[in-house]
């Protein structure tokens, strides 16, 4: 296997039933394997040690500031980058699409997007996610600033897709307390996030596009979105999601998955937006200190 001059960068955090099967999909062929931590306490880091000597420790607010360090900080020996989680596996396919990619590169093309499959409880899981930017060229790229939860990588010139896939199967999310907790905590920022956006005090740093690349067409999406009624949105997007983008043919776990992120998950968004609403109405908070409150929302 030959190298590649491309750097893969993975986020850490308590990852041991995840990082190795990530590290060995990058191991062998990624010229460098960066590795930023942000506070292990299990055997993440002795794993990673066993695949890569460039490790690196930052705190964790959100990924779009920890994304935003690494670009700044790290020491990168590639101009091009493979962001990944640990959960990430990169699948045969797409390593040789990016291979190809970074040997042979197209005039103007400063990034790619490839298929992201997801996994709930070992099984794949269609209709959610399809596509996640997963190769860029450092100097023509930066962190997009408008979004507190999510995060996205602003591309300076032309994007293409991949046909290869990356995988994320996330081996902590095995138990359902797990996933749960997780979204709890999730929908506590993603209310804070909207409550924030409709107030003006978040503007987008690109335009949403129907017909755009994946990121783009993903903005024009949630200002739909935005402008559906509380209370009523979450019953639309699990029925797109479960019938419309044929979740029902992933049997019991797909039902149980699409029911639980699609429609229970968007539910407790609402009713935690309702709240904050609510408490702003009365003045009891106001948006600066929502807006302040967010770095101590996980």
């Amino acid at each position: 296997m030959n190298v590649v001059p491309v750097a893969s960068v993975i986020l850490t955090f308590n990852e041991e039933k995840n990082i190795e099967t990530c590290l060995q999909s990058v191991a062998g062929w990624c010229q460098q394997i960066i590795v930023v931590d942000s506070g292990s306490t299990d055997k993440t880091l002795d794993i990673c040690r066993k695949y890569t000597g460039l490790i690196f420790s930052h705190p964790y607010v959100d990924h779009a500031s920890q994304w935003d360090w690494a670009l700044k900080n790290l020491p990168f020996g590639c101009e091009w980058i493979i962001p990944l989680d640990a959960d990430n596996i990169i699948t045969n396919e797409l390593q040789q699409e990016l291979c190809e990619s970074v040997l042979n590169p197209e005039l103007g093309v400063n990034g790619y997007f490839a298929r992201h499959r997801y996994f709930f409880c070992g099984l794949p899981i269609r209709g959610f996610k399809p596509y996640t930017l997963r190769l860029f060229r450092l100097s023509n790229t930066w962190m997009d600033h408008s979004e507190l939860v999510d995060f996205r990588f602003v591309i300076q010139g032309q994007t293409k897709r991949l046909a290869g896939a990356v995988l994320e199967c996330n081996q902590n999310e095995s138990t359902i307390d797990f996933w749960l907790d997780k979204h709890q905590k999730f929908s506590s920022r993603i209310a804070i996030e909207e409550v924030l956006r409709r107030a003006g005090m978040l503007r987008w740093s690109i335009s949403g596009r129907l017909l755009g690349n994946p990121d783009e067409r993903m903005i024009w999406f949630k200002n739909i979105w935005y402008h559906m009624p509380l209370f009523v949105r979450p019953f639309i997007y699990f029925t797109y999601r479960y019938f419309f983008r044929l979740g029902l043919l992933d049997g019991v776990n797909g039902f149980v998955y699409h029911f639980l992120q699609a429609f229970w998950f968007r539910l407790v968004v609402d009713i935690k937006i309702s709240e904050l609403n609510e408490e702003i109405r009365n003045g009891t908070m106001t948006l600066e200190q929502l807006q302040s409150s967010f770095a101590h929302s996980f």
